[in-house]
């Protein structure tokens, strides 16, 4: 009698186990790269689980969209966290993913963990090795996985990689041109995704510049918001934008297409803040959003991340997270200044 109701036990959790998580998709482990939030529905407004920790391993269950993967930790948990390459490499694409093509190395070229030739650079791609082609993420950038399941990004320009078969995002493939480096946009028919990545390169770079109010416009020894903000889209696109934050953001609302719920900006938006009255949301009740003075700016790099300075005690530029924080209670609007 035992021994059949250990029997019925094992079979029932087995088919359970087999509904719950389809045993080809769990069999694609996937590592997290840097803390991640794990939600409980593939939405940035959705509840957090908790957070997944580096080098915590889970497994794919599904792509829901571009944006969301579905996964199960190791404790059989589901939910829900960001595609990005920057916060989890998978050993191979799920069922659902793009359409890919093959490709060889015809020079060395830099790995990237992002679409930007300020993406922290993964490794050298060397002459000869194979690669596969996963989309075509821009004029500028191919996702590519690496022989070892490694995702990343690499220059599309023809003298790079050797492409065939059909590319999501691009059309049948011999190697793509464009530019992957810095330096401002000489045409005015250049493509907002490049502009827009050339102005967030072009600030990724000074990272840690110190902060100063009021800061010289004619140096870039040191920052402040508007300052930073301005000098990003000069270095990037020749852009030279208004010298303060409220004339930036008068300048951004003349352009006609601002967004006020922070959730629906695109990266490269700039984004505008009142001041800080405390942590908590109550602090900010009651206010009226429409006619609260901006007295902070910064520009959005997606994934509920700006990149701005406000303090010497904040290590000056640097990249802070939105969601749930003041910032997000401060937020007024944002949109593209290109």
């Amino acid at each position: 009698m035992k021994q059949r109701m250990a029997t019925a036990t094992l079979t029932a959790a087995l088919l359970f186990s087999s509904i719950s998580v389809p045993a080809a998709l769990a069999a694609q482990s996937a590592e997290v790269q840097t803390g991640v939030n794990f939600r409980t529905s593939p939405s940035a407004s959705a509840s957090v689980i908790r957070t997944l920790k580096k080098g915590e391993q889970v497994s794919v269950v599904d792509k829901v969209n571009s944006y969301w993967y579905k996964v199960s930790d190791s404790s059989g948990r589901t939910g829900y966290i960001s595609a990005s390459s920057k916060y989890i490499s998978i050993e191979s694409p799920p069922s659902s993913a793009v359409q890919s093509g093959n490709a060889i190395v015809k020079a060395s070229v830099s790995f990237r963990k992002a679409a930007s030739a300020s993406g922290q650079r993964i490794r050298f791609l060397k002459k000869g090795e194979q690669v596969t082609v996963l989309s075509k993420t821009n004029k500028y950038w191919y996702e590519v996985q690496d022989a070892n399941g490694v995702r990343g990004y690499v220059s599309t320009q023809s003298s790079y990689l050797d492409v065939t078969g059909t590319i999501s995002g691009g059309t049948n493939n011999s190697g793509g041109s464009g530019n992957s480096g810095g330096g401002a946009v000489t045409s005015p028919g250049a493509s907002s995704s490049e502009a827009v990545e050339r102005v967030i390169a072009a600030g990724m770079k000074y990272l840690g510049t110190p902060y100063e109010y009021g800061s010289s416009r004619n140096t870039t020894t040191t920052f402040d918001c508007s300052d930073f903000v301005r000098q990003a889209f000069i270095d990037g696109v020749g852009l030279k934008l208004p010298a303060d934050s409220r004339q930036q953001g008068q300048y951004v609302k003349d352009k006609g297409d601002v967004k006020t719920d922070w959730r629906q900006l695109e990266r490269g938006d700039l984004i505008f803040f009142m001041s800080y009255k405390g942590t908590k949301a109550s602090s900010y009740s009651g206010v009226n959003k429409s006619t609260a003075t901006i007295t902070h700016d910064g520009i959005y790099l997606g994934d509920g991340k700006i990149l701005h300075t406000y303090s010497k005690e904040s290590g000056g530029v640097t990249i802070s997270s939105i969601e749930g924080t003041h910032w997000e209670y401060r937020f007024l609007y944002g949109g593209s200044a290109l």
